[in-house]
């Protein structure tokens, strides 16, 4: 009993000292808290190992010696390699902002089980902050040794650089999932097989067999705490994660629909009054949003409690990645999951009518940013109205500054949680003065509903913040499009103040990509704010051109592939150039910060060219890129071990539930066999190597450091 108590008292010290390491290494708080919680477990450990041993001796006092110094001997090993990893690795720079109120949980298992509480994590992450203030956040130790840097090929054609971090049994694994995905076959009826081998093997056999093919291959692991292996192996070789749980519901067709008509209508029924756009109104046909998708993870509306365990989902990722990123890890959400889709569909539609507003008013097309109009041009266009009241009020509202008018609307309001949205959206009609809705009337519970979506992200954003993560909203459909990019355009302004924590996405098949991407950094520049973009080239193609041509709207997709690529390309070339030109005037350059988002070699080629071109370094931290895991390694990894910013989308969630993601994963996959075909033969030239070099075991181990 006298040892367990000395043991008490060590593990209380050892509180007191990993908190304080954690502070002076400048390492994130949840790095700390999960350093204290493993000591505390091992500390834990050995204290039962001790008793166990102490009872089952004849000889107690002699036992009690042997393990007391046995004990000693393993904790100071543990303390000491814990405390030379902690100040041996390099981190990012520090949190800013406080720590969450209460105490968070470390997720260990599905449905929402949890394991062990963090002791009073808001005491340590608090005292771990402020000390971080009081040294500065730019306060992070040197890694030990010299961090390896490759040449990039930018043929992409190096198998040993594509695959140097993987084992052979992973090479083998990866080409026989790609031999699977050729089969067009195989691939059609992928979900019908593996519900079959499910019901066939049993659900132990059937998560075997998913591990050692699909599943191994595209996803990191079950939970938060199995992926860390992966994350670490990631870094070692200059790759971070961009985080996602691709839990996924298993809905059928007529669920789907059920669950978007309903949701996507207000109680007050589909108000479709004059000047009403079609395409921001549901349509039956087009109601299950996952039909001829096979990229982009779907999320139906159920109710509002869904939305509540989609945001602590949100926010248990942002803790696994701060956990195991230092400061240089991303997660994705989707707006979708956080409020019904009846919401973004209407504001949707008022950011368009008000785009047509401007168009009559003034003539021109585009957003009221582009027109370059003054507060005394509106003056002029409502001077025949006198000094109505309702006009001067408007007026007082309009967001301008010495270049023009940025906004008809105080858009600050969306995101403040205390707005209304129909009071909001009202402006004064030429012609008698009297104002309009360019928005229905929404009903109060709805209006609740929508500062619930805002509050949610909000609290996601504000916990990305203080955990130095960094925060990229998905695009998705066009009908949801505008209110998306509106939103997020409001967290930049609001959150994006010393750093960019928030990044929008832009699909760069559709027709006003360019228009849009350049409106926005215009913004920025205008407001200063960080702006962060992820430019890709779109998931929802063939489902954007089916509705189009029944709803009877202009197609929103560029005509070709090619077209595609140019427009990318020409958007990416706009955020260079706009980089460069900061660059050159002595501004700070990361108030642009761009995401390659491409698995196209071509893409990934022109920018570094590009970049090389202008002048742009990967030490300048404005250019990153990024492809999912389990496709394209032979991009990924030659980039992150050349020293550029590569990050790899990493899903990960039990065996069952991400089936349908696997799904998606095969369908993709099947659509690029070109890809497909390169990869396959770095693959099988790697495996031929490895053999005839004898390196069948071979086990990777990085030197590499991300920037």
């Amino acid at each position: 009993m006298a040892l367990l108590r000395s043991l008490r008292t060590q593990r209380t010290t050892t509180y007191l000292i990993y908190s304080r390491t954690s502070v002076n290494v400048s390492s994130s708080s949840s790095a700390a808290v999960a350093a204290i919680r493993r000591s505390l477990h091992t500390t834990t450990a050995l204290e039962v190992d001790v008793q166990a041993n102490s009872q089952s001796s004849s000889n107690q006092e002699l036992q009690h010696g042997q393990a007391a110094s046995i004990l000693r001997r393993r904790q100071q090993q543990h303390h000491h390699h814990l405390l030379s990893r902690l100040i041996g690795t390099p981190v990012g720079v520090g949190v800013g902002g406080g720590s969450r109120q209460h105490a968070r949980y470390v997720h260990s298992g599905q449905n929402g089980r949890q394991s062990h509480q963090l002791v009073q994590p808001e005491v340590i992450v608090g005292e771990t902050m402020r000390d971080k203030r009081q040294l500065g956040k730019s306060a992070s130790p040197k890694p030990t040794g010299t961090p390896q840097r490759d040449p990039l090929d930018v043929s992409f054609n190096d198998p040993i650089a594509a695959f140097k971090s993987k084992t052979t049994w992973e090479l083998v694994r990866a080409y026989m999932v790609y031999m699977i995905c050729s089969s067009e076959k195989l691939v059609e009826h992928n979900m019908t097989l593996m519900k079959w081998s499910k019901q066939i093997l049993g659900t132990r056999l059937f998560t075997m067999l998913m591990k050692a093919t699909f599943y191994g291959h595209f996803v990191a692991g079950e939970d938060q705490i199995k992926i860390i292996p992966t994350l670490e192996r990631l870094r070692s070789f200059g790759v971070k994660p961009i985080l996602d749980y691709s839990v996924e519901e298993d809905i059928s067709q007529e669920e789907a629909e059920k669950r978007e008509v309903e949701s996507s209508v207000s109680s007050a029924g589909d108000i479709k009054e004059e000047g009403a756009m079609p395409q921001y109104h549901v349509d039956k046909s087009f109601a299950d949003r996952r039909y001829k998708v096979s990229s982009a993870r779907t999320y139906f509306y159920l109710n509002e409690a869904t939305c509540e365990r989609n945001m602590e989902t949100f926010i248990k990722c942002l803790e696994a990645v701060s956990g195991a990123t230092f400061g240089t890890g991303i997660t994705a959400i989707k707006l979708t999951a956080l409020g019904r889709p009846q919401l973004l569909l209407q504001l949707s539609e008022v950011i368009m009518r008000t785009r047509q507003y401007m168009e009559d008013l003034m003539g021109g097309q585009g957003n009221v940013l582009t027109h370059h109009k003054t507060i005394k041009d509106l003056e002029k266009y409502y001077a025949t109205l006198g000094d109505n009241k309702n006009v001067q009020d408007f007026l007082k509202n309009v967001t301008s500054d010495k270049e023009g008018i940025l906004h008809l609307f105080p858009w600050s309001g969306i995101v403040d949680e205390d707005s209304q949205l129909s009071d909001t959206f009202r402006v004064p009609d030429p012609q008698t003065g009297q104002m309009r809705r360019l928005i229905s009337q929404i009903p109060p519970k709805e209006e609740e509903m929508f500062r619930n979506m805002i509050r949610r992200l909000n609290t996601i954003v504000k916990t990305a913040a203080e955990l130095d993560v960094r925060i990229m909203i998905d695009a998705e459909q066009t009908y949801f499009q505008p209110a998306i990019s509106r939103i997020t355009l409001e967290m930049m302004r609001k959150y994006n103040k010393d750093k960019a924590i928030v990044f929008n996405t832009y699909q760069c098949y559709l027709r006003e990509s360019f228009r849009e991407v350049g409106t926005d950094l215009e913004q920025a520049k205008r407001q200063n704010f960080y702006f962060g973009a992820k430019l890709v080239r779109g998931a929802y193609m063939e489902q954007e051109r089916a509705r189009a041509q029944a709803l009877g709207y202009p197609d929103p997709v560029n005509p070709t592939y090619e077209a595609t690529t140019d427009m990318y390309h020409k958007t990416l070339s706009e955020c260079l150039r706009r980089i460069k030109l900061m660059k050159d005037c002595g501004d700070d350059a990361r108030k642009i910060g761009i995401m390659v988002a491409s698995h196209n070699e071509d893409t990934v080629r022109f920018a570094i060219e590009q970049m090389n071109q202008i002048g742009i370094s990967p030490e300048d931290k404005v250019i990153c890129f990024g492809q999912l895991l389990g496709m394209c390694d032979y991009i990924t990894f030659p980039l992150g071990q050349a020293g550029y910013s590569a990050y790899k989308y990493i899903p990960y969630g039990p065996v069952e539930e991400v089936l349908p993601y696997l799904s998606r994963r095969a369908q993709e996959n099947k659509g690029v066999l070109k890809k497909i075909k390169k990869e396959k033969r770095l693959l099988m030239a790697e495996i031929r190597r490895r053999l005839l070099r004898g390196q069948l075991f071979y086990k990777p181990k990085g030197n590499y450091v991300p920037i």
